[in-house]
Order: C-alpha cells, then structure tokens, then sequence
C-alpha cells in the first residue's frame, strides 16, 4: 500500500462545478475553500456571474500587514473598484486571465469591490486567517447592502466602466 500525496486539484473540471453552483446562488458567486475557518492563511477560489455584487469593504487584522487580500484571476475577467474613506472611487483596475493583468494585492484598510466582467471568471484568493465571518469585513457607509435593488443598480453602473 502506498501514501499517496494529498492534492487539491485547480483544474477545468472544478472550475465549472464550482460556477455552476455560482449560477444556482442567489448572491451569483461560489467560494470553493481549500482552508478551513481557523487555519492561518485562508486560500479559496471565487467564482463571479455578472450581476454579482461585493459591498465595499476592507480587512483589518490584529497584526499590522495582515489585512492584504492577494487575487489572482484563472479564468475570465473581473473589476477591481478602489475606494476613499469618504467612498469615492479612486481607481479602477481590469483583471483578466488572458492579461496583461492577471492579479493584484489589495493592501490592508484599501476599500475595494469586484466585478464580474464574464461569465464564470474564477479568482484565486489568498488573504491572512482565521476567518471570524462577524469581523472579516469593515463595510465602507454609504453603499447599498446586498440583496437589494439599489445594489442590482450599483452593480451595472460599475460593471459598465469596463465596457
């Protein structure tokens, strides 16, 4: 009997489980966690349909540079949104899988949002652990809650920056 090594497959086949899963969802996207809740660095795929909506946030830590939040884009395309404290857009950036940009590291206490651009588009994220679900996300005021059909609304008007 052999031990053969543990491995978490990043494959094609994953990846179009993991979005179908995103269509059925009522928020349209789907975390697939290699982690788990308490480990130290949290590592996952995020699959974005178009029409998702991520509420302006940012992560803060009980360490000074543990806030970050890395993204790496395998398949498709999504909006990176830079916000102000006072909630402007401050910059606006395109990741995509077939570039030039592929990725980006968000630095802590940066207010940030995504987009999906394309259907199915797949991240790799990779940001510091544990997940505590009531503390991993400091909402930037002024932005709709999700759900709602002023979040329907602010999705579209972001998205349309990249066309």
């Amino acid at each position: 009997m052999t031990n053969a090594p543990r491995l978490q497959r990043l494959d094609q086949e994953l990846f179009e489980l993991t979005a179908k899963r995103a269509i059925r969802s009522p928020r349209r996207r789907q975390n697939y966690n290699f982690h788990q809740p308490e480990d130290a660095v949290q590592r996952f795929l995020n699959v974005l349909q178009p029409g998702t909506y991520v509420r302006p946030h940012l992560h803060q830590r009980d360490r000074p540079g543990a806030g970050f939040e890395c993204f790496l884009v395998l398949q498709g395309s999504v909006g990176l949104l830079l916000f102000d404290a006072s909630g402007q857009m401050i910059q606006h950036e395109r990741l995509s899988a077939s570039g030039p940009l592929h990725g980006i590291e968000v630095v802590e206490n940066q207010l940030h949002s995504l987009v999906a651009l394309e259907p199915d588009s797949v991240i790799f994220e990779l940001k510091q652990g544990p997940y505590i679900p009531s503390s991993d996300k400091d909402f930037l005021a002024g932005y709709p809650m999700e759900g709602t059909t002023e979040s329907v609304i602010q999705e579209r008007k972001w998205r349309d920056l990249f066309i």
